[in-house]
C-alpha cells in the first residue's frame, strides 16, 4: 500500500469513492488545520469535506452532511502512531 492517501474517500459503501482496505487501515482528516473526527466524504483537488450535521437523517437512514470548503488534509492513522512509538 501506499502511504499516501487517495485524492477522494467517502465512509458510505454505496458510493463509488468507498474503499474498505482503506477506511480498515485508519484514515484521520485534518480541515483547515483542525482535526475532525465526522468525516462522511473528502476530497482533496477540489478542497471540501462533507460532515455529519447533527443527528438528522434521510429517508434512507443516511446521515445528513453539510459540505464545506477549505484545506483538507488526509493522513493515515497508523503510520501516525507508529512514528510517534
Amino acid at each position: 500500500m501506499t502511504d499516501t492517501p487517495p485524492d477522494r474517500l467517502a465512509i458510505n459503501p454505496k458510493s463509488p469513492h468507498h474503499d474498505a482496505a482503506l477506511l480498515e487501515r485508519g484514515v484521520g482528516i485534518r480541515f483547515n488545520g483542525v482535526e475532525k473526527t465526522n468525516v462522511e466524504e473528502y476530497c482533496i483537488s477540489e478542497g471540501w469535506v462533507r460532515v455529519a450535521a447533527g443527528k438528522a437523517r434521510d429517508r434512507f437512514g443516511q446521515p445528513m452532511t453539510v459540505k464545506l470548503s477549505g484545506k483538507v488534509e488526509p493522513y493515515f492513522r497508523d503510520i501516525a502512531a507508529a512514528a510517534m512509538e
